[in-house]
C-alpha cells in the first residue's frame, strides 16, 4: 500500500512554543486515522501542515502527485450569496443528485429540513456546518481531513456519519473529541502532546489500553494521571453491552493492568448520600405543557426526578432538550401544569452559553472569592488551587487573566464555578463542548463520586453512557420517554418513526405513558414502559374536524406567503451580493422566516393528524 502523504522531521512553532518537534508520520491509502490531544497542543496545526495551509518551520512534507485533499475546517468557506444547491451540489437539479445513491444519501441525511434553493446567508451555524460537511463528502478526494466533524450534529447524524465513513475507500484523518466516533471509525490513533505525535493501532479503546500499558512499562511518575487512565479502562471493560467491540490487546496484560482499579460507581451509595442532602422530593413536572412559538414541545407530560437520579436526555436538534432543562431549572415557565422543586434543592445549570466575565480578573483569585476550601464526599478538604489543578489549570494558568483563556478553558472554569457552590442538582447542557478528552475524563471521574441528581443533555454517546444510569428521549410526541436500551434504542426507534408512512392510521403508533419517573430504572437503564393510546382524531363531520380543516386552510395560505417571501429574499441576495450591510439584513429576515416556517409546519402536522 503506497503512502499518500509523508511528514519528515517536521517542526512548527508559534512564538516560543513548539507545537511540532521533528515529527515524522505517513498516511497510506485507505487509512482511517483519529487525532487526539489536549486543547492547544497542536492538533489543528498538524492538519494545516499536512494539507499545505501552513508551511513547516523545518522538515519536509511530501504528497503523492495529483493528490486530491478535502479539508473540513472548524469554520467554513461557504459564499453567502450562493444558494445551498450551488454551495453543496454545484447547481445540480433534483433529478440529477437523486439519481446517484451516494449523493442522495448525503443530501437526505445532512440537508434534511434545509431548502436547497435557500440562500447560504440565512443559514444558522449548525446548518452551515452540515452544508460544508455535505459538500466535502460529495467531492472526489483521495484524502479527507476533518476537523471536529461531529460539531452541531445530533446523536442520530453522528451515527449516520460514522457508518457512512466506514463504507468509503478514501483515506481519512479526523480530529475529534467524540470517543464513540473514534472507536467506530478509526483504525489508528495519533496523540499530539509536547511537540510529539505518538502512534497507536486501533480506535479510542485500543489507544487507552496501549497508552496505559506504555505508562506501566515505563513506571510513569505521574500517579494521579495513571490512575485516571486505569479507571477509564475499568469503564471500557464494564461499560454497556452496546459499546463497540473490545480492542485487539493481550487479555492477560489488560487484566493485570486493571486488577487494582477503583470499583465501578456505587450507585446505591451515591443515592443514599443524595437522599440525606436532598430529601425525598427533588423536581416534579406535573401535567406540563411547553410551547415555543406555535410549536408544542410537551403536552400533558409528567416526569419526576428523584434523589441520586443520573439522567441523560437525547433527541434531534430542535426537539426541545434545552427547553426541558430550562423548564426544570425554572428559567422558563410551563404554559400549563406545574414544576415543583423540593425544599432542599440547590440547583446549578450549565448552559451552552459561555458566561461573561471580567477580562482583567485572575483565575485563582476569582475561585478563592467564591470558596477557598471545598469538602469532598469522603470529608477530605480540597483547596482552590487543588481544584483548579484537577481541572487543568496548572502553572501560569492559575494566575492567567480570564480574558486570555481559550474557549475550552473558559468552559472548564464555568463548570468549576458551578461546582464550587456545592449544588445537589446539576443540569448540564452539552457539557462536552470545547473540552478535550483528557478534561472529559477528569469531569467524568469527578461526577463518579458526586452525590446528587444529574441531568445531562449531550450528543456525546460515550459521555452519556459513562456518567448516566438512564436515558430519556424527546421523540416528538409531547412526552419525555424512557429508553431502557439507551442510545441504541433511541436510534432504533427514530429509524422506525422515519420508516412509518407520513399519515399512519389511528392507533397504529403507540405513544409513551403520560406519567414517568426518571429514577424508575432496572440494571442502570430503566424499567419497562406501558404503551398509551394514540392521539385522538376528530370524528368525521364533527365540529372538531371542521375546525381542524379551517386551521389547515389557514396554515396552507400562510406557508404559501412564507415561500413567496423566501423566493423574493433569495433573489435579493443575488441582486445585492456586494452590499454586505444589505446582505446582513436579508440574512436576518431569512432566519426569522425559517423559524416561522418550522413552527407553522409543526402546527400543520398537528392539525392534519386530527382530520386523517
Amino acid at each position: 500500500m503506497s503512502n499518500l502523504l509523508n511528514l519528515e522531521l517536521v517542526s512548527k512553532s508559534y512564538g516560543v512554543r513548539p507545537l511540532l518537534s521533528e515529527v515524522s508520520l505517513g498516511v497510506g491509502e485507505g487509512d482511517r486515522i483519529g487525532i487526539v490531544g489536549r486543547n492547544g497542543d497542536g492538533k489543528t496545526t498538524l492538519l494545516e501542515v499536512m494539507t499545505g495551509l501552513e508551511e513547516p518551520d523545518s522538515g519536509r512534507v511530501s504528497r503523492r502527485r495529483g493528490l486530491l485533499v478535502g479539508y473540513l475546517h472548524q469554520g467554513d468557506e461557504l459564499v453567502d450569496s450562493h444558494s445551498v444547491r450551488e454551495a453543496v451540489l454545484g447547481g445540480m437539479a433534483d433529478h440529477e443528485w437523486a439519481a446517484a445513491t451516494r449523493t442522495r444519501e448525503v443530501v437526505e441525511e445532512l440537508l434534511a429540513g434545509i431548502p436547497l434553493d435557500r440562500a447560504v446567508a440565512g443559514l444558522s451555524g449548525g446548518e452551515r456546518r452540515r452544508c460544508s460537511l455535505a459538500a466535502l463528502l460529495l467531492g472526489d478526494h483521495d484524502l479527507m481531513v476533518l476537523d471536529e466533524p461531529t460539531n452541531h450534529l445530533d446523536v442520530e447524524a453522528v451515527a449516520w456519519l460514522a457508518a457512512h465513513l466506514r463504507t468509503r475507500d478514501q483515506a481519512l484523518v479526523v480530529v475529534t473529541h467524540d470517543r464513540w466516533f473514534l472507536d467506530e471509525v478509526c483504525q489508528w490513533t495519533w496523540e499530539v502532546h509536547d511537540g510529539q505525535v505518538d502512534v497507536y493501532e486501533g480506535g479510542y479503546a485500543a489507544f487507552t489500553l496501549a497508552k496505559a500499558e506504555r505508562q506501566r512499562q515505563a513506571s510513569a511518575a505521574e500517579l494521579r494521571r495513571q490512575n485516571l487512565v486505569r479507571k477509564e479502562l475499568a469503564w471500557l471493560r464494564r461499560g454497556p453491552p452496546a459499546r463497540t467491540s473490545k480492542p485487539k490487546f493481550r487479555i492477560d496484560a489488560a487484566n493485570a493492568l486493571i486488577a487494582d482499579v477503583p470499583p465501578p460507581r456505587d450507585r446505591l451509595e451515591l443515592e443514599r448520600f443524595a437522599t440525606q442532602r436532598l430529601g425525598k422530593d427533588v423536581v416534579d413536572l406535573e401535567d406540563v405543557d411547553l410551547v415555543r412559538g406555535e410549536r408544542r414541545l410537551l403536552s400533558h407530560a409528567t416526569w419526576r426526578l428523584g434523589p441520586g437520579d443520573r439522567v441523560g436526555i437525547v433527541g434531534v436538534n430542535g426537539a426541545g432538550k434545552t427547553s426541558v432543562l430550562n423548564l426544570v431549572s425554572g428559567a422558563v415557565l410551563p404554559h400549563a401544569g406545574r414544576v415543583k422543586h423540593g425544599r432542599t434543592v440547590r440547583l446549578a445549570h450549565l448552559t451552552q452559553a459561555i458566561d461573561e466575565v471580567d477580562p482583567e480578573a485572575r483565575v485563582l483569585a476569582t475561585v478563592e472569592d467564591i470558596r477557598r476550601v471545598s469538602k469532598t464526599l469522603d470529608g477530605k478538604e480540597m483547596t482552590a488551587t487543588s481544584l483548579l489543578e484537577r481541572f487543568g489549570f496548572t502553572g501560569d494558568r492559575l494566575t492567567a487573566r480570564l480574558g486570555d483563556l481559550s474557549g475550552g478553558e473558559r468552559r472548564r472554569f464555568q463548570l468549576l464555578k458551578l461546582l464550587l457552590d456545592e449544588p445537589n442538582v446539576l443540569l448540564l447542557d452539552e457539557p462536552t463542548n470545547d473540552l478535550d478528552i483528557e478534561t472529559l475524563t477528569v469531569l467524568e471521574d469527578f461526577l463518579d463520586g458526586w452525590p446528587g441528581t444529574l441531568v445531562v443533555v449531550s450528543h456525546d454517546r460515550y459521555f452519556l453512557e459513562r456518567v448516566t444510569d438512564s436515558t430519556w428521549a424527546l421523540l416528538g410526541d409531547g412526552q419525555i420517554s424512557m429508553l431502557p436500551g439507551g442510545v441504541e434504542e433511541y436510534l432504533e426507534r427514530r429509524a422506525a418513526l422515519l420508516a412509518e408512512p407520513a399519515h399512519p392510521s389511528a392507533g397504529s403508533t403507540p405513544a409513551e405513558p403520560a406519567y414517568q419517573h426518571a429514577g424508575s430504572t432496572q440494571g442502570g437503564q430503566g424499567g419497562q414502559e406501558a404503551p398509551a393510546a394514540a392521539a385522538p382524531k376528530a370524528k368525521a363531520g364533527s365540529a372538531e374536524e371542521r375546525a381542524a380543516r379551517k386551521t389547515l386552510a389557514r396554515l396552507d395560505k400562510r406557508l404559501e406567503r412564507i415561500a413567496a417571501r423566501e423566493a423574493e429574499l433569495n433573489a435579493l441576495v443575488l441582486e445585492h451580493a456586494s452590499d454586505h450591510q444589505r446582505l446582513a439584513e436579508i440574512s436576518a429576515e431569512l432566519g426569522e422566516l425559517s423559524a416561522e416556517k418550522d413552527e407553522v409546519e409543526m402546527e400543520w402536522l398537528e392539525a392534519a393528524e386530527a382530520v386523517e
